[in-house]
């Protein structure tokens, strides 16, 4: 029988998504740098940017693994 350490799969799921996310918040920090130069409001990129930093909070608070 297989059982699954959920504090270790949510450990290794946070590695897994913190690498994901890195290209899009690298992404995200060109285009916010963009508009800080070009003095556009930075409210929305500040909201697309702390989406991905929110998913490691999700995978704590996970009660499944689903």
């Amino acid at each position: 029988m297989i059982t699954i350490n959920f504090d270790k799969a949510k450990v290794i799921t946070k590695e897994r998504l913190r690498a994901e996310r890195t290209p899009l918040l690298q992404a995200q920090d060109v285009a916010f740098q963009r508009a800080l130069e070009s003095g556009a409001d930075t409210t929305a990129r500040v909201d697309v940017k702390q989406r991905p930093r929110d998913i490691t909070y999700l995978v704590d608070h996970a009660t499944s693994l689903e």
